[in-house]
Parts: C-alpha cells; structure tokens; sequence
C-alpha cells in the first residue's frame, strides 16, 4: 500500500508511476515546464487521490480490474473523456478495467477514487435497498447540487487532512469516519441520473457506442504500441485494429483531438525528450537520440521538437535531471 502523503513531480513517467497499479501513458501537447502535485489517501475500503497537472496532455489511462473507479474534475477547468467534456460537477463511474483517454487543454485538477467492489455494493444495499455495480461502460452522472456540495466538502476534507494534519490518520476512529461519510456522499452522487449530453442525437452520447469506439483506442494504443518505433502505415495500422481508416481517423479525432499520425508523432516527441531528460549530456547527443526514435532528420526533428515543448532539444538534454 503507498504511503498517504503529498509528492511532487517534474517528469510525467515518474509522476505517472505515483499511481500504483493505475497505468497511466501521458502525451505532453504543450509548452512548458511539467509539474505535477499528487495527493493520495489510502483507507480500508477506499483510496483517495487528488492530482494537479501543469500542462496540456493526453493520457491513456488503464484501471485494473480488481476494483471500482470513480473520476471528476476538481476546480472549473474540464476535461474530454473519451470524446466528451467532463465539466465541474459531473462525475464517471468507470466499468471494471476500463481503458479510457482523458485529454486536458491547459492545468487541470482531477480526482480518482477507487473502491472495494464488494464492499461499495453492500453499502450501496445497505443505503438504497439495492447493490450498486460497475457498470458494463462508464456513466456520467451529474448529481444534485447539494449532493456535489457534500462529495467534494468531503473530498477537500480528506486531502486537507492528508497534507496538514497527516498524523490524524492513524488514529483508527478517525479513518473508519471519514471513510464511511465519504461512501455514503459516494452513493448520494452514483443514484444520481445519468447526464443527458445535450446534442441527443449525437452517437458520443450513446453508451454503448462510447464503449465501442473506447474498445477501438484500446486496440489503436495496443497497435501503436508495436509500431512506435517504425514509420506508421495506415492501410496496415488499420487492418490489424480490425477497422475502416475513416472510422479510424473520427475517432481519433474525437477522443485525442488529433489525427492518428499526429498522435504517433506527438507520443514519440514525447519519448525523444523522456530520453533526453534522462541522458548523460556528457556521452549523449540530441542526434544520437533522435536517430534512436526514428527521427532521421535532425533538422525537423529539432524543429517539430520546439514546436511542441517550447524549448529545443539541446537544451533539455543539458537541464539537470528532474524529480
């Protein structure tokens, strides 16, 4: 079990590990320094997480199956799930091992909270004369106002404790009650009607249909994946992902905000400057690494490299390593 504390990040993949058995892939997409701020609670049933991000991203999250997963944004800025902005006061109950993409445009605080399956469904039981599952694919709800009030209070509560008052935690009375006034607020939210997307007709608002196309990116990342570091071809990409390009291309565009190949590009940038971050800049050289993902033009490679970060290659392989 991870520590309950407050940690701090400047690299995405060491940030993405404070996670535990989450699996997050984080694209940067913006300019800047990344700097990350991971809150996380651990209680018997229940763990709690509150992270705030810098910069602009996408990110393929992966949830393990063992558990239920809730996720909402913190503060006003939204986030795309899947292809649908998740605004302040709307909430995800996520199916069991769910593979999802959350996109953000700029800083963005979101919160996860993962749950004991048995354990929320009999309290579920306990509360509403029924046990409350997972879903078979994610659901948005938007709860009541005073339901949303009493969660995030509670939310803000829990993660205020963790960074000031740390020490309270191990007194076992004070964790059984937070813990079992943030399950009750939990189930007040779940009972909630699901959103309603305002544009009815639109396929995105279809369960059933977000489900299909998230099984699609599933099998598009594990596809990507083999052929990170190869020229991508999309005839070939797209028959072994079993689909028409043109489907492809709209879901892509939907979900990342971005076509397939310049989210192939934007994943191995990212690679590239994780190296460069990483090397020695006293045997490493940027052309070295470039070459090493498939960049074979130094000159576009530098060029679309500050284009995207901000800053050229050089000088992210002469920074001091971050944390």
């Amino acid at each position: 079990m991870a520590e309950n504390g407050t940690l701090r990040f400047g690299d995405p993949a060491r940030y993405s590990a404070g996670l535990g058995d989450v699996r997050i892939n984080l694209t940067i997409t913006g300019a800047g320094d990344f700097n990350a701020k991971l809150t996380r609670l651990n209680l018997k049933h229940l763990d709690i997480y509150r992270m705030h991000e810098s910069l602009p991203r996408i990110a393929y999250i992966s949830l393990p199956p063992e558990l239920t997963y809730l996720s909402f944004p913190v503060g006003k800025a939204a986030h795309i799930f899947d292809g649908i902005a998740i605004r302040s006061g709307d909430m995800v109950l996520h199916s069991r091992g769910e593979h999802m993409h959350q996109r953000t445009n700029g800083h963005c605080q979101w919160g996860l909270i993962s749950l004991s399956p048995t354990h929320f469904a009999s309290c579920g039981k306990a509360l509403t004369g029924r046990p409350i599952e997972a879903p078979p694919a994610s659901k948005i709800f938007r709860p009541s106002q005073a339901a949303q009030s009493g969660f995030h209070g509670l939310f803000r509560q829990a993660c205020r404790l963790v960074e000031t008052r740390k020490n309270l935690l191990k007194y076992p009375e004070v964790s059984r009650a937070l813990e079992q006034e943030m399950l009750h607020a939990i189930i007040n939210c779940v009972i909630a009607n699901e959103v309603n997307d305002k544009s009815k007709n639109s396929p995105k608002s279809n369960p059933k249909t977000r489900h299909h196309h998230a099984g699609l990116m599933a099998r598009f990342e594990e596809a990507l994946e083999k052929s990170i570091d190869r020229k991508l071809n999309m005839p070939a990409l797209c028959a072994a992902i079993g689909v028409p390009e043109r489907m492809l291309r709209g879901c892509c565009t939907e979900v990342l905000g971005v076509s397939p190949t310049r989210y192939l590009l934007l994943r191995r940038l990212n690679r590239a400057r994780d190296a460069l971050r990483r090397a020695n800049s006293s045997r490493a050289s940027v052309a070295e690494v470039a070459r090493n993902h498939q960049f074979l033009e130094l000159g576009r490679f530098s060029v679309m490299y500050r284009a995207i970060f901000g800053e050229s290659p050089s000088d992210t392989l002469n920074r001091d390593p971050q944390t």
